[in-house]
């Protein structure tokens, strides 16, 4: 019998290892629908999880014909434009768009670049209360700070800026086919213009990643301009979208739990070794892209057959505790952490040493700038958005002061009055 876990309800979302758990009892390999995917395998366990990311010979991103094994038949050229890029191909493919951003990357230092993502960071900090209390910490903090970080990392005009906070908006609301239509014309106009700074960078040169990919493209990197602009588009989403859920969730799981905040705040060199657990715990990046079987084989166990389809399960190899020890519990100080959350294999995610930074940074930056930060409504108020395959609080309403962490139902409606307003 299928199993008909909701992947896009609130009780998942807020307890995650619980659903996981239960999944996982019916087996290491299990066979559900997906919204938007359809019928699909998904992977329960660590080593299932690892084996189909590693093994591209069996498990492949495209369909026969060489279409993305995520896109149905149903959705316009747009969306096979921007998802044809090196996240959704296979060998040597890959190979080809990986080494022209490689090469990019390797002329623009990301560690160099910390000095300046904490001096964001402490910036935003400082803005947070600007236009009152309480704050929205997700639209005021945790996505400013990633979007800030990449557009300047790309080279992009920080006068652009309201334009990727209104694009991020639309994609972080993308929960049924109904968004899914709206979303498209966020895409038409986020296509436009980059392929347009593509083209000013053609021309003028300068500064940023776009600049440097450009400049790559010149020396012969074997790029079209399709793949060019769904390579910027995949950097600018991919390279702030988790993150910014990252820094959300993170603080979230800080503010009702002092005990580790208080751990975090004495030695904030331990930061690194937090975000670490917090990639595994919190997991803004719940599932793969789809990948089809190439052959009749064995996974775990379980028998697929040449053509079904199957997405490996980040969030469940993470609680899985066959590798970690009460994966269900926030252990800060965990050692080993063997977390899938930037996958593994070929495709294992290009901007983790930047999410790591941006993470680590923004943490710090907040908690010190305000040291009694409380959620400023209930634990069991904070909602996470319907989107599937993203773990993302909607709102984190916070005040500056500790003493705002309970309130009374009527505050609370205060509280969605004001964020309503300020929105």
């Amino acid at each position: 019998m299928t199993p008909r876990l909701d992947f896009t309800s609130e009780a998942f979302f807020r307890d995650p290892p619980r659903a996981i758990a239960a999944l996982r009892g019916q087996g290491p390999v299990v066979a559900t629908r997906f919204p938007l995917v359809g019928d699909v395998w998904i992977t329960t366990t660590h080593d299932a999880t690892a084996q189909v990311l590693k093994d591209g010979a069996t498990f492949t991103l495209r369909k026969e014909g060489g279409g993305v094994a995520g896109v149905r038949w149903w959705m316009p050229k747009l969306v096979t434009t921007i998802a044809n890029n090196m996240l959704t191909m296979d060998e040597p493919d890959h190979t080809r768009l990986r080494s022209i951003v490689d090469e990019a990357f390797r002329r623009r230092a990301i560690v160099a670049m910390e000095p300046r993502i904490r001096a964001i960071a402490d910036d935003l900090a400082s803005k947070l209360f600007a236009a009152g209390s309480p704050a929205d910490l997700v639209e005021r903090y945790a996505r400013i700070l990633p979007l800030s970080v990449i557009s300047e990392l790309l080279g992009l005009p920080m006068a652009d800026r309201p334009r990727f906070i209104a694009w991020a908006n639309a994609m972080s609301s993308l929960t049924n086919v109904v968004s899914f239509v709206r979303l498209l014309f966020a895409f038409r106009n986020m296509r436009a213009y980059l392929a347009e700074q593509l083209q000013i960078a053609r021309e003028q040169g300068g500064e940023g990643l776009i600049a440097e990919l450009v400049q790559v493209e010149r020396e012969g990197g074997q790029i079209t301009p399709d793949e060019m602009v769904a390579m910027v588009f995949l950097l600018l989403a991919a390279g702030s979208e988790t993150t910014t859920h990252l820094i959300s969730g993170s603080v979230y799981e800080l503010l009702r739990n002092p005990g580790l905040r208080d751990w975090l705040e004495q030695d904030w060199g331990r930061a690194a070794l937090a975000v670490e657990e917090f990639l595994r715990f919190v997991s803004p990046v719940q599932f793969s892209k789809p990948r089809y079987v190439r052959r009749d084989i064995e996974l775990d166990g379980v028998r697929l057959k040449k053509g079904d389809r199957v997405m490996v399960m980040l969030a469940a190899a993470n609680m899985d505790p066959a590798v970690h020890d009460q994966p269900e519990r926030l252990d800060l100080e965990r050692k080993p952490n063997r977390h899938m959350s930037f996958g593994t294999g070929i495709h294992f995610c290009l901007g983790h040493q930047l999410a790591r930074i941006e993470a680590s940074c923004a943490l710090e930056a907040l908690f010190t700038r305000w040291p009694r930060l409380g959620l400023a409504v209930d634990p069991s108020q904070i909602r996470w958005r319907k989107r599937p395959g993203i773990r993302m609080i909607a709102k984190l309403p916070v005040t500056a002061e500790s003493e705002g962490t309970r309130v009374t139902a009527a505050a609370s409606a205060t509280v969605d009055r004001s964020l309503a307003q300020a929105s």
